[in-house]
């Protein structure tokens, strides 16, 4: 009896351990540096996954349309990309799926802007916490 109680307190110990932590975060990676396409608008692929964005930095230049075509893996955690920099002309809070969906604005200023993933289960951190963010910087 007493080993089978030793037992269940190991097994609930690792299950609980393994929901609490927090994933390892994703390697760093080097800025993108998105291309003007033959039509006059920067594209790039955005994917939302474990608690990171891939890429995390994005590199654009101001005055230009940007299209983010962004998705997610997975189907169970739920995720969005949120970008809040009225000042600059951004303003990008979209629901991520498995499809791809294009999000369309061009800046008007040039600055670092954070985007990340606002979402939080009760009782857990943030998305943006365990390191669901990245960067979007316009440059002249």
């Amino acid at each position: 009896m007493r080993h089978a109680i030793i037992l269940v307190l190991i097994v609930l110990s690792t299950l609980t351990t393994g929901f609490a932590a927090d994933p390892p975060a994703a390697p760093a990676a080097a800025p993108m540096i998105v291309p003007v396409d033959r039509d006059g608008v920067q594209r790039v692929e955005i994917l939302g996954s474990d608690y990171f964005f891939k890429p995390a930095h994005i590199i654009v230049k101001v005055n230009l349309p940007v299209e983010l075509n962004v998705r997610k893996d997975g189907y169970i955690i739920p995720h969005n990309i949120v970008i809040e920099a009225p000042e600059a002309g951004i303003k990008v809070n979209e629901t991520l799926s498995r499809d791809p969906k294009a999000i369309t604005f061009t800046p008007t200023r040039a600055g670092k802007y954070p985007m990340f993933c606002d979402k939080k289960p009760p009782f857990m951190s943030s998305h943006r916490e365990k390191g669901m963010e990245g960067m979007l910087e316009v440059v002249e």
